[in-house]
């Protein structure tokens, strides 16, 4: 069932709307603006019934907030007014509302205009998740990864939780594709991302593409600690898979993992502690690789296995 977010700043006016939507939609209902950008931030919505005029912030306001922030600018907003001036509409619609609903309300209009928006809401996500889906191992891409971590990076910053910054690089794989053909090449890469997404599952999980043989992954939540010890199961896993590797190389097809777990702090950006995670991983390479090299909290080292250093 799709999830409507109505804010407005009377109950009668927003009860009355929801008795006329909620035979289909899960619709919650924000009596101030505060109440529904908190809300519309931190849940999954299809579609947002903003007020126009309420005390404190008004709906035009909330309206541009809402296009400012990454996780909401892409929920539709039909705007609830009794406002029958044109520079009105098309203040609302110069901000980023895809329609209005005019006072008193009838029904069928309301209930006509609410599924219109929801179904090209539904359809522009599909589309978008589409262009976001690599299409050789169907996880994320790159460019659905660059959108999801600049919105997580912010969310832990805010929560000041931690945030696990990992890379992964599949070992000698430019002699695996030399030795085996691009092909075969191809299927090595798709089962080290299926392994890697098995061990991903929890909604604070993230894996996706980086580019030809690196992957990166996020995971919100967790001390470094728990995340090391993660991803040495995973980095054993994909060695379990015993794919056959050129035996002058290493005899299965593994992994290098290197990574950051860190609380964002206020001054720092996300991109400073990705080149820290492309540290650990070029060290957990240089160490020997098939091997986890992680940085803590405090930026301190943790290795996994002994460190036998490549001249």
């Amino acid at each position: 069932m799709e999830k409507i977010l109505i804010v407005d700043d009377s109950l009668l006016q927003a009860t009355q709307l929801r008795g006329i939507l909620d035979d289909k939609y899960d619709v919650t209902i924000a009596q101030t603006a505060e109440e529904g950008l908190s809300r519309a931030s931190s849940e999954d919505y299809s579609l947002i019934l903003l007020d126009v005029v309420m005390p404190g912030m008004d709906g035009f306001t909330l309206l541009k907030k809402l296009q400012e922030e990454i996780a909401t600018q892409s929920i539709p907003v039909i705007l609830i007014t009794s406002l029958s001036g044109v520079e009105d509409e098309q203040k609302g619609l110069l901000l980023g509302a895809v329609d209005y609903i005019t006072k008193p309300f009838n029904a069928v209009i309301v209930r006509a205009r609410v599924s219109t928006h929801i179904k090209l809401y539904k359809y522009r996500q599909q589309a978008e998740r589409q262009s976001m889906t690599d299409q050789l191992t169907g996880i994320a891409n790159r460019r659905r990864y660059e959108r999801y971590s600049a919105v997580k990076w912010c969310e832990a910053g805010r929560m000041k939780v931690p945030i696990s910054i990992c890379m992964f690089d599949i070992d000698h794989f430019k002699i695996y594709n030399d030795t085996f053909g691009h092909p075969a090449g191809d299927k090595v890469i798709s089962a080290v991302a299926k392994t890697m997404a098995s061990y991903m599952k929890r909604s604070t999980d993230f894996v996706a593409r980086y580019g030809g043989e690196e992957f990166v992954a996020l995971m919100v939540g967790e001390p470094s600690e728990k995340v090391f010890e993660h991803l040495k199961s995973v980095r054993q896993a994909i060695e379990d898979l015993r794919i056959p590797h050129d035996p002058k190389t290493s005899e299965w097809v593994t992994v290098s993992v290197g990574g950051v777990t860190i609380v964002p702090p206020p001054d720092g950006s996300y991109a400073s502690y990705l080149k820290v995670a492309d540290t650990m991983l070029y060290d957990a390479k240089r160490a020997g690789r098939n091997r986890v090299v992680w940085a803590n909290e405090q930026l301190k080292q943790m290795f996994e296995k002994q460190i036998l250093r490549e001249e």
